[in-house]
């Protein structure tokens, strides 16, 4: 009995230690982004060395945004079931915070294809693919918004084909994330609702 004692306390004050947290997660989920600033910076600068070292960087920031999105479902599922608030309050907070996510991982992985070269991760494959490629030449970024959002929301047109295995990787993540995300939203309200409403 005596060793659960401070292990009480140790869950009770990571406990307290997350709910810390939850006020300032909305401004937090932001700085996901922060790492592909110094990347950026970096190919400007020596485009050799980033090309040199662009595919295990790659892998590398494909790790991180897993790794930080999993930290926030946690974070947001704690929260769930702690918070004693009303439950239109509790329910429009998931619902906000799940758009922010949404939003910051599309821009994610949208300025991830955007820095590495959206034409080299990803080939059209549509009908006039050599024209298609030529008019859509330019518009890099907002190319890569929609292959993001494609990708995240699993619509799967098929019209742009990944080249390299780390885009492939990229497009699997980035399509289970949106899946994940998506199945939990709605456990979540489920689980906030029946919460409240059984009480």
């Amino acid at each position: 009995m005596s060793r659960l004692g401070p292990l009480g306390e140790k869950a009770r004050l990571a406990a307290a230690a997350r709910m810390r947290l939850i006020p300032i997660l909305p401004f937090a989920i932001p700085l996901v982004l922060l790492p592909l600033l110094p990347l950026a910076l970096w190919k400007a600068d020596d485009p050799q060395g980033f090309l040199a070292r662009r595919e295990d960087l790659l892998f590398g920031l494909l790790i991180f945004i897993v790794a930080v999105r999993f930290l926030l479902l946690d974070l947001m599922l704690f929260y769930v079931s702690r918070a004693r608030r009303s439950l239109h309050l509790d329910l429009l907070q998931i619902v906000f915070l799940y758009l922010e996510v949404t939003v910051v991982t599309l821009l994610y992985f949208a300025l991830l294809y955007d820095l590495y070269g959206v034409f080299h991760l990803f080939q059209y494959s549509g009908p006039n693919a050599a024209q298609q490629a030529l008019h859509l030449n330019g518009h890099d970024l907002l190319l890569s918004l929609y292959i993001s959002t494609e990708f995240f929301t699993t619509l799967g047109n098929g019209d742009w084909i990944p080249r390299t295995l780390n885009a492939m990787l990229s497009a699997g993540i980035e399509a289970l994330l949106g899946f994940v995300q998506g199945g939990v939203f709605f456990a979540v309200l489920i689980y906030a609702h029946q919460d409240r409403t059984g009480k």
